[in-house]
Order: C-alpha cells, then sequence, then structure tokens
C-alpha cells in the first residue's frame, strides 16, 4: 500500500475539523456566549466598584464574580450583594 499524497492528508483532515466544528457547535457557542456574558460581569463590577464606596458596598473584581454574573445576570448581581451583606 502507498503512503497518501499530501493533499489528500490535509483534505481529509479539513473534512475532520469541518465534522468536529458541526458537532461541537452548540457548546462552542455556549462557551463563547458565557465568555462575553462574563467579560460584561467584570466590567460591570470594574465599574460598580468605582461608584460602589459611595453607598458602603464594596464588591471584589474578580473571575467568580464575573461568572457568577455571567452565569445569572441581573440575579446574580443581587446574589452577591445579599452574600456580602450577609457574610458582613
Amino acid at each position: 500500500m502507498t503512503p497518501m499524497p499530501g493533499y489528500m492528508a490535509w483534505c481529509l483532515a479539513g473534512l475532520v475539523l469541518c465534522a468536529a466544528l458541526l458537532l461541537l457547535r452548540r457548546p462552542v457557542v455556549r462557551l463563547f456566549r458565557l465568555v462575553l456574558r462574563s467579560s460584561v460581569g467584570l466590567a460591570v463590577l470594574a465599574l460598580f466598584s468605582q461608584v460602589g464606596h459611595l453607598i458602603g458596598i464594596h464588591l471584589g473584581v474578580n473571575l467568580v464574580n464575573a461568572l457568577i454574573l455571567g452565569l445569572l445576570g441581573i440575579p446574580g448581581f443581587g446574589l452577591l450583594l445579599m452574600l456580602q451583606w450577609t457574610l458582613r
């Protein structure tokens, strides 16, 4: 049996990559959406940290809080505020 020419190997690799992207499309989209929402949550936390000291509320600007905001949205912000209030 002769070895595959180079272009056939590249075509096969391209087909495998396309099949993998089709199979993993939904998880990749969900992961991308979570990353996007978490980055927005991190920006909101950074902005809130600039203003929060005026009303006496301090939330940490970190990845865990950003992930909570990314997953839960505005209810997650309320959850973080209540958690900070109860642990004080």
